[in-house]
């Protein structure tokens, strides 16, 4: 089965580290975050990998390799200029001619993916969007009132949103709504296909998921990882 790792953003939240080495290299435990990523990717049976490189894409390239060492079919492109979380998928539309799945380089997470897979495969719906439902906590009550009256006081309720999780299935017939050499994101490409009446499936993600933006994320995962490591071990 073929994925596409989105390696080419700058990390520009996680600077200064950034300005040494690419976000995908910084290191979760004693691995990068894109060696786990590429290690859970086979795990699920994902054993042909497309890296998308542009920011400092030399080092990626090196470091990572053809993938042997990883037990899968590595292929790293660099974008001659920044296309965004969907153009780089337009530039390997000769390459991708089955469902694949499509996941952002700062994304840690357990989720089952040849379930996610096969749950999208089975649908008609050319793109599966995982998404995550994330509560925000907030320090204000919420007051309802109705003709100039208070009606109820609800106090500090948490503002509950379905975030974009960064993990996508997608089908071959996506691809030519993705412009060719054009920066495009995919919030781009999903507003522009729900402006086409295409429907878009979603599936909503239960299990450990973090997307790796700020540093305080970044210390988070960190944590999070060494004691999913200790409970393994014991």
């Amino acid at each position: 089965m073929q994925a596409v790792i989105l390696a080419g953003g700058m990390g520009q939240r996680l600077r200064p580290m950034t300005n040494v080495i690419p976000k995908p290299l910084m290191p979760i435990g004693e691995k990068a975050i894109i060696e786990l990523q590429i290690e859970y990717l086979k795990k699920y049976g994902f054993d042909e990998i497309y890296v998308s490189t542009n920011y400092k894409s030399d080092y990626i390239s090196k470091f990572l390799g053809d993938g042997l060492r990883y037990g899968v079919k590595l292929h790293i492109y660099k974008e001659d200029v920044k296309l965004g979380t969907a153009g780089p998928i337009r530039m390997l539309e000769k390459e991708l001619l089955e469902p694949f799945l499509v996941i952002n380089s700062d994304i840690i997470s357990d989720l089952d993916l040849l379930y996610f897979y096969h749950y999208a495969s089975n649908k008609t719906e050319i793109m599966t969007m995982g998404v995550k439902k994330v509560e925000i906590p907030t320090p204000y009550g919420n007051v309802y009132s109705s003709d100039g009256r208070v009606v109820a006081l609800k106090e500090k309720q948490n503002i509950v949103i379905y975030a974009m999780s960064g993990l996508y299935i997608l089908k071959p017939d996506i691809i030519k709504y993705i412009p060719k050499n054009t920066y495009y994101g995919m919030d781009q490409l999903i507003n522009n296909l729900l402006d086409m009446n295409i429907d878009i499936a979603t599936y909503e993600i239960n299990e450990y998921w973090m997307d790796i933006g700020k540093y305080a994320d970044y210390e988070r995962v960190q944590k999070d990882y060494i004691k999913m490591k200790e409970d393994k071990d014991e």
